[in-house]
């Protein structure tokens, strides 16, 4: 998509990862200046808020504490997956994730919001889903960081107050977790 009169002119790959890929694109200004920006290019990625009621209909969600190296530390996180399947719907690989990372399978995905989660840096649409109607199912995990990964059950008003208070900061975790919990005081109040 381009606006306010800039023009995308080329892209120059200066590196293909095993699903990123790196160029220097040409721009054009309105004024007819070039420039040049690096680029990530991705396939994108999914998200998914899985939503489970105890017996007495309060909610909770499911979520997964893992490694991650750029940070290299632990992050708590919604379950989540690149798009790295092609031709795959987006909703088979959250629900593809879904299992893989916490072991369970929704009957229903639901669309929160398509997240642009770096806009300075990469072409990345990250997709979050509510997940509802969760079973289990078995996990297959992939790489060391998901083999030493821990799947967490947390009622979403403790998750909510995570993010407020900085221990969930990861963008895809706080929309989902925000937006989950927005949409369901709205039905509270519906």
């Amino acid at each position: 998509m381009t606006g306010s009169g800039f023009r995308r002119l080329d892209d120059r790959e200066v590196h293909q990862g095993h699903v990123w890929r790196v160029v220097v694109a040409d721009f054009e200004a309105p004024d007819g200046s070039r420039f040049e920006r690096d680029v990530v290019r991705s396939p994108g990625a999914v998200a998914a808020v899985p939503l489970v009621f105890d017996a007495e209909g309060n909610p909770s969600v499911v979520l997964v504490r893992q490694y991650r190296p750029a940070y290299e530390q632990e992050l708590i996180e919604i379950p989540a997956g690149m798009r790295d399947v092609d031709g795959e719907p987006p909703e088979e690989t959250a629900r593809r994730e879904l299992a893989e990372e916490v072991g369970i399978l929704p009957a229903s995905l639901e669309l929160l919001i398509e997240l642009l989660p770096s806009p300075g840096l990469t072409d990345s649409v990250t997709t979050i889903y509510l997940a509802t109607g969760c079973a289990p199912v078995e996990r297959s995990l992939h790489g060391p960081e998901e083999e030493h990964s821990e799947v967490l059950h947390i009622p979403l008003d403790d998750a909510v107050a995570m993010v407020e208070r900085g221990d969930i900061a990861d963008s895809k975790s706080v929309a989902g977790l925000l937006l989950t919990d927005r949409r369901l005081r709205a039905n509270d109040h519906s």
